[in-house]
């Protein structure tokens, strides 16, 4: 078994896809991870920013969580009705071009990828968040933890869609169980002691009093921070061609788990925070602990069930970046299919996969985490206006799908998803207004400048369709042969394997040599003795060799000089250019040769046109 075979599995046929398809159960760690997980650091944002009211802003946790919760019904009722009407996948990119037209489609699209990116990030660097809660010692190390994180996830990822969910299975559940069992006790000790539980251990101080008052404006703050719990929602409609038949069914009802099971993760962490007087600590201070870490300590102090909580919820963190390895090469690959992106994003790989959506996730996460240190509250701000904007371009796509289609229940399906877009589309509002300043403003023009780069990618292959299109049949009148130049540093069996391939195209071939002094007279003696004179002996006119003199030592500019002229001095000829080149058996031997081939050909292809044609002729090393 090779390295490759067994760090990314072995190559899967195409016959295989079938057995790929998941069930609900796989389906909520992999589609579900990033919505579940948003529960450990959603409520933080929110509390992050109640810091200056002291103890007093803890009390605004429960109704801003409320409002948040019933947000969420919303768009869950929306995307329920979108998996029913795009089973194949529904994502908001395909919902608003097929409904709302190319550019809201566009709209769409850039706002997923770069919600996508921004999942990776933030669930990452949240996950790390939680270990140096636990393991302060570790906090130096925050960036470094970070980066090794994203490539194991990658790697896994690398894997395909079923092993991917196998993997993260365990880990899913385990989260969910802890974070049910912490929530569950602490209700218990609430109950009985009217609401005023005793914490194990004691989280940190308040301040006594609040150095700002309680505003509109901070609480619009902080409901938009809060509102990062609900980014990942659309992930199951994005996804739902993965799961098995009946495809709408296993969709929505793994859609169903997850909504439900974030729903009570929000309202009892909120409750709980509540009821012990649990507040934030500043990210990236000294000292700083999580509020789940807080939580879990306060309820059931710092020992076994601690660490193994606190370790869960740093797995499902790191692992929420799955969602959007799930999710951001499927949107590539549909963008793609319109030629909106380069075509390879529409190619599957090894394990049935697009892996270049994969790549691309990954380095631009990885320059996020780098940039902002792997501190997630810096990347908080970014976050929430892709998501909802996709939210909303989605959902006023699914009213007008309804208003066309028609047909039983469409009343009440636009019904559905006029409220989800009307309510996303204030979401979108307030994040905007409340987090421009912090940062929101790179993801408001980072938004066109991605549908322009898409639109002059649609524009590039629109040109070229239309420029090598053709219904011309093939016409062998008046074919000639090329007129051959073989690049010759000196005689060896490189220079000679080359000529031999370069005579069996054509009869008109020139050795062309860069140089001067001894070299180049040792050279042409062996031209005569080994090139030109065995050709005279069988009658035939050898190739010439031309000699182009270099003062500077430049070698790759006259070749291309000298090919230019020959285009230019036969209009009626073709031009080409043979290269020898050597090749050795293994990769990393190749660097101790020069690589003047490789630039050459380079140069060629730049500067060239249809007459001038590149033909490689390697010669393999034996030793």
């Amino acid at each position: 078994m090779s390295l490759t075979d067994l760090l990314l599995g072995r190559p899967l046929a195409t016959r295989e896809e079938r057995a790929e398809r998941i069930g609900p159960a796989a389906g909520i760690p992999i589609f579900g991870l990033d919505a579940l997980s948003s529960a450990a650091y959603g409520p933080e944002a929110a509390l992050t920013l109640l810091i200056p009211l002291g103890l007093a802003g803890v009390g605004y946790i429960v109704p801003i969580t409320a409002s948040i919760i019933a947000l969420l019904a919303i768009v869950y009722l929306s995307y329920c009705q979108t998996i029913d009407a795009y089973p194949g996948g529904g994502g908001a990119y395909t919902v608003a071009h097929q409904n709302l037209g190319s550019f809201a489609g566009l709209l769409a699209a850039a706002a997923l990828m770069i919600d996508y990116i921004l999942v990776v990030a933030v669930g990452i660097s949240a996950g790390v968040g939680a270990l140096v809660s636990a393991l302060p010692r570790w906090q130096p190390h925050t960036l470094a933890l970070c980066l090794v994180i994203l490539v194991l996830v990658t790697l896994v990822n690398l894997r395909g869609v079923r092993d991917t969910g196998l993997i993260f299975l365990v880990p899913t559940y385990l989260f969910v169980g802890c974070l049910f069992v912490a929530i569950a006790a602490g209700f218990a000790k609430a109950a009985t002691s009217a609401g005023h539980p005793v914490p194990v251990v004691a989280p940190p101080h308040a301040m006594a009093q609040a150095t700002v008052a309680a505003s509109a404006w901070l609480l619009l703050k902080v409901f938009s921070s809060g509102c990062t719990a609900m980014t990942g929602v659309e992930a199951v409609s994005n996804g739902a061609k993965a799961f098995r038949e009946p495809t709408a069914k296993n969709a929505r009802r793994t859609l169903t788990v997850i909504i439900a099971l974030l729903m009570v993760l929000l309202a009892g962490v909120a409750w709980l925070v509540r009821a012990y007087g649990i507040v934030a600590t500043d990210p990236g201070a000294p000292g700083y602990e999580s509020v789940l870490s807080m939580l879990v300590a306060a309820v059931a102090g710092k020992g076994t069930f601690y660490y193994v909580t606190i370790a869960s919820v740093l797995i499902v963190l790191a692992l929420s970046a799955n969602t959007a390895f799930a999710d951001f090469p499927r949107l590539c690959r549909a963008i793609a299919s319109d030629h909106y992106l380069p075509d390879s994003f529409a190619t599957r790989g090894r394990r049935l996969i697009y892996s270049q959506g994969i790549y691309v996730v990954a380095v631009f996460s990885g320059a996020l985490l780098t940039f902002f240190g792997g501190i997630t509250d810096r990347l908080i701000p970014l976050f929430a206006i892709g998501a909802f904007l996709a939210f909303t371009l989605s959902q006023a796509g699914m009213v007008f799908h309804w208003r066309r289609v028609g047909g039983p229940g469409a009343r009440r399906s636009i019904l559905f998803n006029g409220l989800g877009a009307t309510a996303t589309a204030i979401t979108v509002g307030v994040v905007l207004v409340a987090k421009f300043a912090e940062g929101a403003w790179i993801t408001l023009l980072l938004i066109p400048s991605l549908v322009v780069l898409m639109t002059r990618v649609k524009r590039h292959y629109r040109r070229v369709g239309a420029e090598i299109a053709s219904a011309e049949p093939l016409d062998p009148v008046e074919m000639r042969a090329p007129i051959v130049v073989v690049p010759v540093d000196g005689w060896s069996e490189v220079t000679r394997h080359g000529l031999r391939v370069a005579l069996s195209v054509s009869s008109e071939v020139i050795g062309l040599h860069v140089g001067s002094g001894k070299q180049t007279d040792e050279l042409q003696t062996k031209w005569r003795k080994l090139v030109q004179e065995p050709m005279l002996d069988l009658g035939l006119t050898g190739p010439r060799l031309a000699v182009v003199k270099s003062p500077y030592r430049f070698v790759i500019d006259p070749i291309v000089k000298y090919v230019l002229y020959l285009e230019r001095t036969n209009p009626r000829r073709q031009i080409a250019v043979m290269i020898p080149e050597m090749v050795e058996r293994h990769w990393f031997l190749q660097f101790l040769h020069n690589q003047r081939g490789s630039v050459l050909k380079a140069l060629l292809y730049l500067k060239g046109n249809q007459r001038i044609i590149v033909i490689n002729a390697p010669w393999y090393l034996k030793s």
